[in-house]
């Protein structure tokens, strides 16, 4: 496909390097890739921070994320290791009620483990609230999720799919100031299984859809980004197909050139143009590019919220589910309207 000029040249997926940092400079490899990376060695950069590895190992966050769509919720998942301290997270919002609930279990930042890689790895935290074990099968396309959470206010939940990819990854690694990295690959699957929450049984149906996030990386000392994305099923070309996309403005040095956003359909996935995200009110967000390929209103119904400051450490953290309207024109020129599809974004602050 020939990709107009709102695309950069440098979204355009190649082939991934065997390692994301080169082994005999210690410089990461910065761009936008057709795959899964068989050796995400972030942790070999050199000249990021004084001290070098030592203060490398102090200042990588790393996690992994399972988002799930069934008809009856939507849950955001995950096991994020920041160090010292890590934890495992289940979001669900309930479509029906327009509520959400959660279950999350801190602990030290050893229990928290994040595969290496994507291609044969687990991710798990083995806690007294939450066991999570996500198997990741890549190489063979597809992942397989156990998870237990228990709660005093939100009771039990159970997780037990397995999801197959069903379109291109976006694979990218975003250059922050001083060389530092951003690296992500995000997947789309259709997804077969259960969700239980207090002996309630949510079963996978035609319309039950996956993304994974793989996230690693050294973020600034003050950090900020917007996200937002979709996942579920449309009528394509008289045939109801899966879609997705992923959106996200974040501190890359140039949104471009280096950027995460991208459109999957069925079989294809495609890099989208950098977007802006504008809240017009505390539970409504526009989010727009310049051209107007991308054009979305996102309008929240019930948000998670983690909020703390103790002076150097400072997080504020939303987590809002809701509903979408609006298009993304396809930079073969192809519109797709995401109305009435369900959207979970993220407004994330960070000093640490």
């Amino acid at each position: 496909m020939e990709y107009p000029n709102y695309i950069s040249k440098k979204r355009i997926p190649v082939d991934p390097p065997e390692f994301l940092v080169d082994k005999a400079t210690g410089k990461p490899v910065f761009g936008t890739f057709t795959k899964e990376i068989p050796n995400i060695n972030l942790l070999d950069s050199k000249g990021l921070y004084p001290f070098g590895k030592l203060l490398n190992k102090v200042r990588y966050t790393h996690w992994e994320a399972l988002e799930l769509h069934f008809d009856e919720c939507a849950i955001v998942s995950a096991v994020y290791n920041m160090g010292v301290i890590g934890f495992a997270i289940v979001v669900l919002f309930d479509k029906r009620e327009k509520k959400v609930k959660n279950w999350i279990n801190f602990v030290p930042g050893s229990k928290a483990k994040v595969g290496a890689n994507l291609i044969d790895s687990v991710t798990s935290q083995d806690s007294k609230n939450i066991k999570y074990h996500l198997h990741n099968m890549f190489h063979e396309g597809y992942a397989e999720a156990k998870i237990n959470g228990k709660s005093k206010k939100f009771g039990d939940i159970e997780i037990d799919v397995k999801i197959t990819n069903v379109s291109d990854p976006s694979v990218v690694n975003i250059p922050f100031e001083g060389g530092k990295s951003l690296y992500s690959q995000k997947n789309l699957f259709k997804a077969e299984g259960k969700i239980v929450v207090n002996g309630e049984t949510f079963a996978s149906n035609e319309n039950s859809v996956a993304i994974i996030d793989d996230h690693k990386g050294f973020y600034p000392f003050n950090a900020h980004y917007d996200w937002l994305t979709s996942m579920g099923t449309a009528e394509i070309d008289g045939k109801k197909q899966i879609i997705g996309f992923n959106l996200t403005k974040n501190q890359s040095i140039s949104q471009y050139d280096y950027n995460e956003n991208w459109l999957w359909l069925e079989g294809k996935g495609f890099p989208l143009p950098p977007v802006e995200f504008k809240k017009l009110t505390k539970n409504k967000w526009e989010i727009k590019d310049a051209l107007g390929k991308v054009n979305l209103t996102f309008e929240a119904d019930d948000t998670f919220a983690i909020k703390f400051n103790i002076g150097v450490l400072f997080i504020k953290y939303y987590l809002p589910f809701g509903t979408l309207s609006g298009t993304i024109t396809n930079a073969d020129g192809k519109e797709y309207s995401f109305d009435g599809m369900i959207g979970i974004a993220e407004d994330k602050t960070t000093r640490l």
